[in-house]
């Protein structure tokens, strides 16, 4: 089943890299994001009233308001970096290349701030990923033209979003059922978006059918798909499995980007996915023999959280 939740993952988050190339082409980053987590918001606000009222029970308004603060960080901050840097100029596979340092710098927080035990297998991985990545990073910004050097920055503002948000989460002792937080997170990202396209008239959507498909696809694969397995599998698995499941994101988005956009694909990206699959294989295994202690470490990092972070 795991196996089987981590392709899932990996090809719902890349669909969300695909689907902003395909809604750039019609509308701003800032219009794409507004309309795709407006009427999302609104089918979540009608099934927490009617359906999934008991999720809500017992929690705190500081619960909601954490949520709140991590639905700023892995939507609205992560989403509006990956978005612009593609409307800058910046490809589709390139931007989930330089997300794909994100496991690397989560790994190196992993110990200290969550006291949870990485392997040396594990650290080989992550190392080994971080290559890949930097392998196809490299062939993939080499053929691109006409890009500012500082567009390949913005994505990286987004993977220290994004690793806040996980750290933020994986810190909070209260367990909020998937359905509020995904009602939590789409909610604020829906305000921040429409707010921000407001104050620089950008609400109103084209009337191109591309735009309504590309709207579709990041809705019913990005973010039901992708985010929603994203913080399953990193209760299930932990934050070092599910981060290292983001170095397949982008030779995956490469591969998908050269056959629906033609993108630039060669050998040196070939090798990158080669590595990165190697390295998941290293890190899944080396976690064999810490299970135990992960287990320990865990128990003992939730007994001495301070009374704050209680229900």
């Amino acid at each position: 089943m795991n196996f089987l939740l981590s392709i899932a993952f990996v090809l719902c988050w890349s669909s969300g890299f695909i689907g902003a190339k395909l809604g750039a082409g019609s509308a701003s980053a800032v219009t794409i994001l507004m309309w795709r987590f407006l009427p999302l918001t609104v089918i979540l606000i009608v099934v927490a009233v009617t359906a999934a009222r008991t999720s809500w029970r017992g929690l705190a308004v500081r619960d909601v308001a954490r949520q709140a603060m991590i639905g700023v960080l892995s939507q609205s901050g992560y989403l509006l970096t990956v978005y612009y840097a593609i409307q800058l100029g910046v490809s589709s596979g390139t931007t989930a290349l330089i997300d794909g340092v994100q496991p690397l710098v989560a790994g190196a927080l992993a110990g200290p701030l969550l006291r949870q035990y990485v392997s040396r297998k594990q650290w080989l991985g992550l190392c080994l990923g971080v290559s890949g990545v930097a392998i196809v990073t490299t062939a993939d910004a080499a053929a691109r033209t006409g890009v500012a050097w500082w567009a390949y920055l913005v994505p990286f503002l987004g993977m220290f979003s994004l690793v806040a948000a996980t750290f933020l989460e994986s810190r909070s002792r209260t367990r909020v059922a998937p359905a509020v937080s995904m009602t939590v997170h789409c909610t604020t990202s829906a305000v921040i978006f429409t707010a921000l396209a407001v104050s620089i008239g950008a609400a109103k959507p084209p009337a191109e059918l591309s735009f309504w498909a590309a709207i579709s696809w990041l809705v019913a694969l990005s973010t039901f798909g992708g985010y929603g397995l994203y913080w399953l599998i990193l209760r299930r698995s932990g934050i070092t499995k599910v981060n290292t499941l983001m170095f397949l994101m982008a030779p995956v988005t490469a591969v998908w980007g050269a056959l629906m956009f033609g993108e630039p694909f060669g050998p040196q990206t070939a090798l990158g996915l080669a590595i990165g699959l190697a390295a998941v294989v290293i890190v899944y295994r080396g976690d064999t023999s810490s299970t135990t202690l992960c287990a320990r470490n865990a128990d003992t990092a939730e007994t001495a959280k301070p009374a704050e972070y209680s229900a």
